[in-house]
């Protein structure tokens, strides 16, 4: 059987491009939707990305899909200007497969991990405006 090789066209960029912009965004539904629960329900950091990854699934999973699959035309499409088009389809459906995988691991890994650097850095600083707070200086 042949191999079928692919340069980094402008246009396989292009589809380079759309996939950050797919992957951010579903990364910022995680995170955002995880730092509401951790305020508004007082959960902690590994509670609310829980909740997050568990109630945000099904709406990451459904734009990942329809845009996956409306690449996969593009992708296995031939006739007149197919092979312009080919790399997009590629670039499309394989990131986005390997995207959506990565994206529902990494996430709660990093905003774990982001957290606990914050509490490392900040902790300290924190715990002492708290205690300034409750505990004001007498007016003289």
């Amino acid at each position: 059987m042949m191999a079928v090789h692919f340069d980094l066209s402008v246009i396989a960029v292009v589809g380079i491009i759309l996939l950050i912009g797919i992957v951010k965004k579903n990364g910022i539904m995680l995170v955002e939707f995880a730092i509401q629960a951790e305020q508004a329900e007082g959960l902690t950091p590994e509670e609310a990305i829980y909740q997050a990854c568990i109630k945000r699934f099904r709406p990451i999973l459904m734009t990942t899909m329809a845009a996956l699959l409306g690449a996969v035309p593009m992708m296995v499409g031939t006739g007149v200007g197919s092979e312009i088009r080919q790399p997009l389809g590629y670039a499309i459906v394989g990131g986005l497969a390997l995207s959506q995988i990565l994206t529902l691991y990494t996430t709660p890994i990093v905003y774990l991990y982001l957290d606990r650097l914050q509490n490392w850095i900040f902790g300290t600083r924190r715990d002492q405006a708290i205690s300034r707070d409750v505990h004001p200086a007498p007016a003289e």
